[in-house]
């Protein structure tokens, strides 16, 4: 078994706070073997990721976390960019072009972006995997749902703490059942449904602090956009 994150924002991220290395060095802390980095429709850091992991002793697995037009969707093992704004079939089309796996991150969360605001459940089934457990909760209701709905349908699961400082990572870890230690290995693992799932909530003050650099960074891109 394999323990990795694989739902984790770099200062790459329009809403992530810390370099790479601080999201490895907490990884390894945290005694994972492997780190993916999801930043929101950006892959400029995945680079430093594949150079840096194996001094911490991790596997690098490169993303992106996507905007399609119904949502967010992870791009596991991608290195290159997807366009925003593109249908959810269209999106996954893309990220399997790249030989990645595209994973569904809380689904039934609408207000965080989640895909069933704008897409069927039957075209959900069409992911690779579904993220039942995201580590920022209010009630957890939505992550119930999703795992109910996951396992109704025997779809491939995942957890992700969907850190946006390196405080975070590991959080929500997912249990990877391969002996191949590669990005390739872990992902067709995770997309055969060979994962179970190691999680705890992130504590509200932590996801409000979140939300509120969040905010200050997104007033601060807009202004910064103004006046170029």
């Amino acid at each position: 078994m394999l323990s990795v994150e694989l739902h984790a924002h770099s200062a790459a991220s329009y809403d992530g706070r810390d370099s790479v290395d601080m999201l490895l060095e907490r990884a390894a802390e945290a005694d994972l073997d492997a780190l993916a980095v999801t930043d929101h429709d950006e892959v400029s850091a995945n680079q430093t990721l594949l150079d840096r992991a194996p001094a911490y002793g991790l596997v690098g697995i490169p993303g992106i976390e996507v905007s399609s037009a119904a949502g967010h969707v992870l791009g596991l093992n991608v290195t290159e960019a997807v366009d925003p704004g593109l249908s959810f079939a269209e999106t996954i089309e893309r990220i399997r072009d790249q030989g990645g796996i595209a994973v569904v991150p809380h689904p039934f969360q609408e207000m965080r972006s989640g895909v069933l605001a704008n897409i069927s459940k039957a075209e959900l089934r069409e992911a690779d995997a579904i993220e039942v457990y995201n580590s920022r909760l209010v009630t957890g209701y939505s992550n119930r749902q999703a795992r109910r709905f996951a396992d109704r349908y025997d779809l491939p699961i995942t957890a992700g703490s969907d850190a946006h400082v390196s405080d975070m990572v590991g959080r929500a870890v997912t249990l990877v059942d391969t002996d191949e230690r590669t990005a390739d290995g872990i992902c067709r693992a995770v997309s055969d449904g060979r994962t179970t799932l190691q999680t705890r909530r992130t504590p509200w003050l932590v996801s409000f602090r979140q939300a509120v650099g969040n905010t200050r960074r997104r007033v601060r891109l807009a202004l910064d956009g103004l006046f170029q």
